[in-house]
């Protein structure tokens, strides 16, 4: 079982099935509300936001997570900040993106991205 929490828009039903088919494994949807005051430090936002996921230090460090971030950039930043602090290293986060041609707009999941597997990878293009 892994725990997507979900800071942007609700998920269809073909949205968590395209989750599902991808980690092949259950998932749980933890869907947290992510209205901020946009006068207040994005610091301070993400901070909120991760209190209101509702998890106790043992399971942000223990739990498998997985994160679909809120659409605001500096918001789903600094959350991800957040985040990494509370666990020790990068979640995978959810690539939600328009279907081409759909109308009305749909979207589907596209993939995941292994924010930690990108950093790894990074690190070793660092000079020494």
């Amino acid at each position: 079982m892994i725990v997507l929490l979900n800071f942007a828009h609700p998920l269809t039903e073909a949205q968590q099935a395209e989750v599902t088919a991808l980690v092949q494994a259950d998932v749980d949807v933890r869907d947290v509300p992510t209205q901020v005051d946009r006068s207040q430090p994005m610091a301070e936002a993400a901070l909120q936001l991760a209190d209101a996921a509702g998890l106790t230090p043992v399971e942000w460090q223990t739990l498998p997570l997985l994160v679909n971030p809120p659409g605001l950039a500096p918001l789903a930043l600094a959350l991800l900040a957040e985040i990494h602090g509370r666990r020790g290293d990068f979640v995978p986060v959810l690539n939600v993106r328009p279907v081409p041609g759909s109308l009305p707009t749909r979207y589907e999941v596209a993939e995941i991205v292994h924010l930690q597997a990108i950093r790894d990878e990074a690190r070793t293009r660092r000079s020494p």
